[in-house]
């Protein structure tokens, strides 16, 4: 969790330098929820997929944190050649499917991918995650209807962080509990407390071992909050000051640490040494993809469909 946002700490100064350019959208304040998803989860076979706010998903299913980096340079050595940057990150070997800009695009996909695990007789499972105003998309409902009607092996997880780019829970639907929308579906529902690991590995323990076992979907609303803005260029006239203050009251690296402190799970000397290997790695990180080279001109017709036209060509 320190390194997560750590280096989401770091791309945020990197922008600011212009050394990552486009959009940039941070994870700070959201980590405890990959924290419980990798300990309940098997990242050589399960399969992950999201929206954008996606770097440090990747590094959570097994990727070196260089390459993630790399990508948001747009240098050839990232996880997608440069071609992604921070809203796409991708990568087929550690089971990270995206990284999507399409809000709600990636739910549909993430039931296809397990439709094809469940065609394919494998036991593994899909985790789909979304933001919150990405539940107000059709698509959703139809993506809901069909994981229901064949038992998809599929996790929906929403990502409740209070607020779709700038506009909170509450001025978009006339309810503010999201989890109730399976209810519609008979699908299992609940709200999980996002500011905790466990609250979270206890609930995605309990929904993995219903998809493996064939018995079909879960949706999961995690409450969570974001401390920064929608991406770098959000001024986040919506919120006060104070509001965000308040959630760093409960920040989840701050309750780990006061447990690992209490329960004497690490001593002080543990805890600075990871604190500063994990410097150490997010610099690594920088370094490599300074020295990277960018892409070579002829990598823009590589990897895009083109037809049997060859429109991009000519």
């Amino acid at each position: 969790m320190l390194l997560w946002r750590k280096f989401e700490e770091k791309c945020a100064a990197l922008y600011i330098q212009q050394k990552i350019r486009g959009f940039l959208h941070l994870y700070n304040g959201q980590e405890a929820i990959l924290s419980g998803l990798i300990n309940s989860i098997d990242v050589k076979k399960d399969k992950v997929i999201t929206a954008y706010r996606c770097h440090v998903l990747p590094i959570a299913m097994g990727l070196h944190p260089k390459y993630v980096m790399a990508e948001l340079f747009g240098k050839s050595t990232g996880s997608s050649k440069g071609k992604g940057g921070s809203m796409h990150m991708f990568s087929k070997e550690f089971n990270c499917y995206g990284g999507h800009g399409i809000v709600g695009g990636q739910i549909p996909l993430g039931a296809g991918i397990a439709f094809a695990d469940q065609y394919n007789n494998s036991d593994a499972v899909t985790i789909c995650f979304m933001g919150d105003g990405a539940v107000r998309q059709g698509v959703l409902h139809e993506t809901f209807n069909m994981a229901m009607n064949w038992k998809l092996p599929v996790i929906f997880v929403c990502e409740n962080n209070g607020y779709a780019m700038g506009t909170s829970v509450d001025r978009t639907a006339n309810h503010t509990e999201i989890w109730k929308l399976g209810l519609g579906y008979e699908m299992p529902c609940a709200p999980v407390d996002g500011m905790k690991p466990e609250t979270v590995a206890h609930a995605m323990d309990t929904a993995v071992k219903r998809a493996r076992k064939g018995e079909g979907p879960t949706f999961l609303e995690i409450k969570t909050y974001r401390y920064k803005g929608h991406s770098m260029s959000d001024a986040q006239h919506y919120r006060t000051k104070n509001e965000i203050e308040d959630y760093k009251k409960i920040d989840p690296i701050d309750y780990v640490l006061s447990i690992l402190t209490k329960k004497q799970y690490a001593s002080k000397a543990d805890i600075e040494n990871t604190q500063k290997q994990v410097k150490e790695l997010v610099q690594e990180c920088v370094d490599f993809a300074e020295s990277s080279p960018f892409p070579s001109p002829e990598e823009l017709y590589q990897d895009v469909y083109d037809g049997p036209y060859n429109f991009i060509k000519d």
